[in-house]
Formats: C-alpha cells, sequence, structure tokens
C-alpha cells in the first residue's frame, strides 16, 4: 500500500503530516513521491487565504481523471479546508473518499480501511468527519524532518483577529499538559534531536487554559533544561500576550534561539482596530525595543496584511513608515483575502484587487531592500549553521540554519546534514547567504555526544 501524502500551510500542517506518515507506516504503508505509484493520496491542507483552496481544488480536480484509470485509487483530504467545507468537497468532487476534519485526525486508518473493505458497494461511501470531537495531540513515533522536532503546546486560538479563520477551522484554545510537552521534548531529543521548534496558533496564550495557568516562559525553561537539547524555537507569539516573564527568559536561556515571530500584521493603529488584533503600533514597539535589550543580537520576522477592509492611502504610509522604524529581518507579505464567516468578509469599503496588489508590491519592494541591508551586515561573520538538507538548486551544496533564523548555503554532502558547521558568511541576498571555511562546529557542552 503505497501512500503520497501532499502537505500546504504552517508549521501545525507538517506536525500533522508527521502524524498521518506514522500513521500509515503502521498500517503497512510505504512512502512514494508519484501520484501513478500511489494507492492512496492524502492531502493535508491549509486554508488561511484563498489561494491555498484553489491550490488544493485545482489538484483535486485533476485527479479525477487518475481516478477513473485507478479504480481503488483512495483519495482523502484531511486538515483546515477539509474542516472548512465538509461536505460540501464529497459533493464538489465525487471522487473523493475521504475528508476529515482537523480535530477528528485519528479516525485516518478505521476510515481507509472501510473504503478498502466496501469497494464495490455504493452506501457507505464517500466519508466526512469533522465534529470537534475533543482536542487531539497526536504523536509522530519519529519525525520526518531529518533536524528540526515540531512540538505543539496548543491547538486552537481564542483571539477571534477579524479576517482569521483559525478559530473556526482548528477550535477554542486546548493547551497541552506542561509535563506532557516536556516528555515528547525529551524523546525527540533521546531520538538524537537537537533542535526542538515548538509549536502553537499562538504559542504564549499556552496555559491560559489549565488548571494553575502555567505560562509559556515557565515551559521554555523546562525545555531549556533537557539534557542534549541545543537549540529551541517557537512560533507565533501574539504581540498582545507578550509578558515581560517572556522578554526575560529570552535574553536568559542559553538553548533559545535569539530570533522572534512576531506577527505584526499592519502597521497602522486604526487598521490594527478593526482587524481585533487588541494592540497599538506604541505596545508592538515597546516589545521590540525590549527584546533588543535583553538580547542585543536578536532577529525579527513578521506577517504583514495589506489592503484590508477599509485601510486608506493615510493607513498604508503609516504602515509603511512603521515597518520602517522597526526594521524587520524578514517579513511574509500578503494581500487580504476575504475568508466566508470572518468579521471582515462582512465589512464594508473592501479594497479593489488592484489596488491590494499595487500596495503589495510596494510593500515586497521596501522590505527586500531592508532585508538586503540587514543581511548586508552579517557578511564577513563566521556563524553556526545547522545543515539541514541539500540545496534544492545545486546538490553540491547543503542549505542549513543560523541560530538567528538565517538561511545559509555552502558546499557540502549528505553526510553533514543533522550537524553543526562554523561557516563564514561571503556574499548576502534577500533569501539569505552564500558562505564557505566550513568546519565542524564546537560540540555544545550540554548536549550529548553524537
Amino acid at each position: 500500500m503505497k501512500y503520497l501524502l501532499l502537505t500546504y500551510g504552517c508549521q501545525m500542517n507538517q506536525y500533522d503530516s508527521e502524524v498521518i506518515s506514522s500513521m500509515m507506516d503502521n498500517m503497512g504503508g510505504e512512502k512514494t513521491s508519484t501520484e501513478e505509484d500511489a494507492d492512496i493520496i492524502i492531502f493535508n491542507t491549509c486554508c488561511v487565504r484563498k489561494n491555498a483552496d484553489d491550490k488544493v481544488y485545482g489538484r483535486l480536480g485533476q485527479y479525477k481523471s487518475l481516478k477513473e484509470r485507478k479504480k481503488n485509487l483512495i483519495i482523502a483530504v484531511t486538515g483546515c479546508l477539509a474542516q472548512k467545507d465538509g461536505d460540501g468537497m464529497l459533493r464538489r468532487f465525487p471522487h473523493v473518499d475521504i475528508v476529515l476534519g482537523t480535530r477528528n485526525l485519528s479516525r485516518l486508518p478505521d476510515l481507509i480501511n472501510s473504503v478498502m473493505g466496501m469497494r464495490g458497494e455504493e452506501e457507505g461511501l464517500p466519508r466526512s468527519m469533522t465534529g470537534w470531537t475533543g482536542a487531539e495531540f497526536l504523536k509522530p513515533d519519529h519525525p520526518r524532518n531529518r533536524v528540526t522536532a515540531y512540538i505543539p503546546v496548543s491547538i486552537g486560538c481564542d483571539c477571534f483577529c477579524s479576517y482569521c479563520i483559525v478559530p473556526y477551522v482548528r477550535g477554542r484554545l486546548v493547551s497541552r499538559p506542561l509535563d506532557e510537552v516536556v516528555a515528547e521534548g525529551e524523546r525527540f531529543v533521546g531520538q538524537g534531536f537537537s533542535e526542538l521548534f515548538l509549536i502553537g496558533q499562538n504559542v504564549n496564550t499556552y496555559g491560559f487554559d489549565l488548571p494553575g495557568t502555567p505560562t509559556f516562559a515557565k515551559l521554555l525553561e523546562k525545555i531549556n533544561e533537557i539534557k542534549g537539547v541545543r537549540r529551541i524555537r517557537f512560533t507565533a507569539p501574539h504581540p498582545k500576550d507578550f509578558p515581560p516573564e517572556l522578554t526575560e527568559v529570552m535574553g536568559r536561556l542559553e538553548h533559545l534561539c535569539h530570533q522572534v515571530h512576531l506577527p505584526l500584521q499592519a502597521g497602522s493603529d486604526r487598521v490594527l482596530k478593526l482587524m481585533n488584533r487588541r494592540y497599538s503600533t506604541a505596545d508592538y514597539i515597546k516589545i521590540v525595543e525590549n527584546l533588543r535589550k535583553a538580547v542585543p543580537d536578536i532577529t525579527f520576522s513578521t506577517d504583514l496584511i495589506v489592503g484590508f477592509p477599509g485601510e486608506t492611502d493615510e493607513d498604508f504610509i503609516e504602515g509603511l513608515n512603521f515597518i520602517k522604524e522597526v526594521g524587520f529581518d524578514q517579513a511574509f507579505m500578503f494581500a487580504y483575502s476575504r475568508r466566508d464567516g470572518t468579521a471582515a468578509d462582512k465589512m464594508p469599503d473592501h479594497i479593489p484587487h488592484e489596488i491590494k496588489m499595487e500596495r503589495l508590491y510596494r510593500l515586497i519592494e521596501m522590505q527586500n531592500n531592508i532585508t538586503r541591508q540587514k543581511n548586508e551586515n552579517w557578511v564577513g561573520k563566521t556563524v553556526e549553521v545547522l545543515a539541514e538538507s541539500l540545496s534544492k538548486k545545486d546538490p553540491g551544496k547543503i542549505t542549513g540554519r543560523t541560530a538567528h533564523n538565517k538561511v545559509v548555503n555552502f558546499t557540502g554532502n549528505e553526510d553533514m546534514i543533522g550537524k553543526y558547521f562554523d561557516v563564514r558568511l561571503t556574499r548576502a541576498y534577500t533569501w539569505g547567504f552564500l558562505g564557505e571555511n566550513v568546519i565542524p562546529a564546537q560540540t555544545d557542552p550540554n548536549s550529548e555526544p553524537g
């Protein structure tokens, strides 16, 4: 039984795909990279923006002819888009066999077995499960990522930003018990992973729903104590819930990477209010300034949306000026995308597409210049790089990442993946760096040999 797994979206989706892979392996499955070889094709989907929907639906449409040629092929759709559209997906694409929502993933093996056992019978096919069955914190047997182990600390979100569909497809906030998160970190480190990546819709709201209200800062302290951990990353904190305690541990914990992804979304106070973000630009810049005091070499990335309903030319210019003031190392930039069921979808004064795109291009040009200049300041420095994979464009090079989340390409081979190297940065680009003079990095004194 060969399976093809197609993953769209964020780190939470990547983690869910690791869980799916473990399920399929335990069923005797074998992963394949080609649709022609696959007995089962699984889409693990995102729906944060409309173009994510379009990508999945476009590919599902293409697989209709494949299903006609391969009668026993099973097509399953999981994740946020499956949760959002449910039975409607089955009506639109009758060749899909399984639609499984975000809190029903554990049922995937049962439904696959059911579909396989009912071939030749119409009744019972296809199948859809998108009900809220409670929180599922499923664990992969072993992460498929060779370098970094992702650990979800919570699922769902209680923030209800006016543009965001996440609370409707991932549900309300549910945090994992602190000891359970730490135990999973210990298990991954025991399997040889030295970099742990804590993930959640808003990681710093972790614990708000737990007895005693354990804080995200306290969780980071416990993860930092794991023997053998070398790097700790997390994403993404919400600026409205960024307490001084979290800033303090950022400056104190030795294994915590000196980088924060802090979603701004808009640099205009009026637009932030429309977005229901519940902080001001003054609040945001204070967080940045305090973090730079605590961690002088810290780097920042962010998310930015332009063309939000009601955004004026003055709001846009105000946003550009604020983004310059902050000086982000990197930004993920998008034109506003309408999502059914969100408050923003019902707002007046939606911005025409051509204006949204013109603003987006201006923002991208400005931010690229800032990123390029930020990166130029690193040229000539020697930095520690964790080798992550072979370069997609040059198999004679390795792609790695610094503790400041800077991407570096340097000469190497597959045997170097998962190891640390000191690399001199020789040339800067908007995407990252080229490096040379690669030597093995000094062994971390707090990590286990090998």
